[in-house]
């Protein structure tokens, strides 16, 4: 059974992202771009779940999710929460407001649909369109963002938190090239001292844990000038 996901995000470019992504998985979406819109679309349509952003015009997403939850509309609908935001303080407000799962920007779209999976599971408000496999896989790797796992060749490797990150996100896109840059907004939230330079060394200790010579990689490669890619294929 498919999802009908409610879809608050005041980029439209992030929006529509969101919204193909949601149909390739097999889910119906409906889009918004202010709270109060996002308010009215929930009371009309009662969605499986909405995916929130929090910086919303009109009506914030707290907004949004405070009268949900006390509302007579379908109080129990799930809402995974979106926002650039990463103070703690952001993130333990939207979870006692009802949020069921917190996500901070950028994120991989893969992730997200790996969380929107596993929220109507837990709700029971659908199946998750093609499968409830959270589990992105490439080049030999399986990262589960659910259980917060790394499996290199079927052997399990320990990730701290930053590592984590790169690695799902570079899964996700197999074989696109990510610049230091776009790898560190990655990990940011996880390590405020973090710079372009350290990502060379995250991806340095990566090669440590996944390549048979990390001297010689062949799943983690660099891009000369311009950043690094995890290859698609099996080494």
């Amino acid at each position: 059974m498919c999802a009908h996901v409610l879809v608050a995000e005041d980029d439209e470019k992030q929006a529509e992202l969101i919204r193909r992504t949601l149909l390739a998985e097999g889910h119906t979406a409906t889009v918004v771009h202010d709270g109060a819109a996002a308010l009215d679309a929930a009371r009309r349509l009662r969605p499986d779940l909405v995916v929130l952003d929090l910086m919303l015009p009109v009506l914030d997403g707290f907004g949004v999710c405070r009268a949900l939850r006390g509302g007579d509309e379908d109080p129990e609908i799930p809402v995974v929460m979106l926002t650039a935001r990463a103070a703690e303080d952001d993130v333990l407000l939207g979870l006692e407001l009802g949020a069921d799962d917190y996500m901070t920007k950028p994120y991989s779209p893969r992730e997200l649909m790996a969380r929107i999976r596993t929220v109507l599971r837990r709700s029971g408000r659908g199946a998750g369109g093609r499968g409830d496999d959270p589990v992105v896989r490439a080049a030999g790797l399986s990262v589960d963002p659910v259980r917060y796992e790394v499996r290199c060749d079927g052997m399990p490797v320990e990730c701290t938190p930053a590592e984590f990150q790169i690695l799902l996100a570079m899964a996700g896109e197999p074989d696109r090239v990510f610049s230091r840059r776009q790898l560190l907004r990655f990990t940011r939230g996880l390590d405020r001292a973090s710079t372009e330079r350290a990502v060379d060394v995250h991806i340095m200790n990566l090669r440590r844990k996944i390549e048979a010579d990390p001297r010689r990689p062949v799943r983690l490669v660099t891009v000369f000038g311009v950043g690094y890619k995890l290859s698609g294929g099996r080494p």
